[in-house]
């Protein structure tokens, strides 16, 4: 079989899974969209001669040689945010498929076994759990729990991979993800620092601390037209305060970028020497309430409770934690003030990632034009690394948008991430190693 175009491979997804509604893509782990992408994914993975072995978790593994410990890893995964764009997941599971179709053109014939995997629920749009199928995978998360996650429709995760062929008996870690040699996702860059830097393809540095959490407000319901204004016990009112003041917060932590700043589109880039700190202003805050629901959710009544999804991300653990702290404590007053009550619960916790250093350098002696970048955008690669050194690259996003319809990245970018890519699989699978990138001239 010849080498596989990543474009063209993009191309035959293009129409699976468009969202009507909202425009994108709404692409959820087990449901019928997604299905049809696992079944892409096994057919060329067998086309390419790879061995396509399911986990328990929902996970795709693709497998070049025997399963077993020291292995390369690298993929993505195929499920999208509700409305998300064409390339956040399939691009990197694609592009490792298409550097794999390089090396084997080749006549490459590595001596330690790679493996390409697509993760299941990494965005958590359908059970709310970010990143779910890699927990699992990596023993961050508890099978028993995970079992009763619901999607909205109240369908439990359990009977949801049940109807996918999947025993939901076998949830749990997955040895091979632990015995790893290292793990390398590549990605479409989310932001814009790529489209001032002249360059298609980047390496991360690390992922901001981030997470999420359900906000719930509790009020009295009531008629909207024979309630008074003033006796009113309102949890929208509360919520709408709270979504405003979770906004005015992370504003206030987000440091303004100056002059001098190399911050662009919430990334810090640079051309850092090994062991040095990459130059720009790391990224303070964000918050998002990117979900509410109103119940009983009549025109005409006053909600009896009011619920919201707060996201949250920082530079560090430390000033996640107080954002966190300090919406919550804005929220508290909403709902005094509201006369409702208020409580708060945590849906994921992601610490701050730092990829591994001798991977990254290793990476970035190999690809010596690729600058470095942070990303507030978690992935699968930053729960890997609990357990393994793990690599990501980036593919220049000339819109900088992402999880929405504009998302974007050109054939030849893509070409690009793919040539990258294989460099790099190609130099781990040999075993090799490389040297520290040599610091710039000042």
């Amino acid at each position: 079989m010849g080498e596989l175009d990543v474009a063209a491979l993009l191309g035959e997804i293009a129409g699976i899974g468009r969202d009507a509604r909202r425009g994108g893509y709404s692409r959820h782990v087990f449901d019928e969209h997604e299905a049809r992408l696992r079944a892409w994914f096994t057919g060329h993975a067998a086309r390419l001669g790879l061995t396509v072995a399911p986990d328990g978790n929902g996970n795709l593994w693709a497998w070049w040689g025997d399963p077993g410990p020291g292995a390369v890893l690298t993929g993505s995964h195929l499920d999208s945010v509700p409305g998300g764009g064409a390339y956040d997941g399939p691009l990197g599971v694609a592009s490792a498929l298409a550097a794999v179709s390089r090396l084997r053109a080749a006549g490459e014939q590595p001596p330690r076994p790679l493996a390409v995997v697509a993760f299941a629920e990494e965005e958590g749009s359908r059970f709310g759990r970010a990143c779910l199928g890699s927990r699992l995978a990596a023993g961050q998360a508890d099978p028993v729990a995970v079992r009763e996650y619901r999607d909205a429709a109240g369908v439990t995760f359990a009977d949801a991979a049940r109807a996918a062929g999947i025993d939901p008996a076998g949830l749990g870690p997955v040895p091979w993800a632990a015995q790893a040699a290292c793990f390398v996702e590549l990605h479409v860059e989310q932001g814009r620092a790529l489209a001032g830097l002249g360059q298609p393809v980047a390496i991360a540095t690390t992922i901001l601390a981030h997470g999420r959490w359900t906000l719930a407000f509790t009020g009295q319901g009531n008629h909207a037209g024979t309630t008074a204004m003033a006796g009113r016990r309102d949890p929208a009112a509360a919520a709408a305060r709270t979504v405003l003041a979770a906004r005015d917060l992370a504003l206030a932590a987000d440091p303004a970028p100056d002059d001098n700043s190399k911050m662009r589109g919430g990334a810090v880039h640079g051309h850092a020497a090994p062991g040095h700190a990459v130059p720009g202003r790391a990224v303070a805050a964000r918050a998002t309430v990117g979900q509410a629901e109103l119940i009983p959710g009549g025109a005409n009544v006053i909600a009896s409770r009011a619920t919201l999804s707060l996201d949250c991300r920082a530079h560090d653990d430390a000033a996640l934690a107080a954002l966190v702290a300090a919406i919550a404590g804005a929220a508290e007053q909403s709902a005094t003030a509201e006369g409702c009550t208020f409580t708060m619960s945590q849906a994921s916790l992601s610490p701050l990632v730092v990829f591994d250093a001798a991977l990254r350098d290793t990476v970035a002696a190999l690809l010596p034009d690729a600058p470095l970048l942070a990303t507030g955008a978690g992935h699968d690669a930053g729960i890997l690394a609990a357990l393994i050194p793990t690599a990501m690259l980036f593919v220049r996003n000339p819109s900088g948008v992402s999880h929405a319809p504009d998302e974007g990245a050109s054939d030849e970018d893509c070409r690009a991430g793919v040539g990258a890519l294989t460099t790099v699989l190609r130099h781990l699978l040999a075993g090799g190693r490389a040297g520290p990138r040599p610091a710039e001239p000042r």
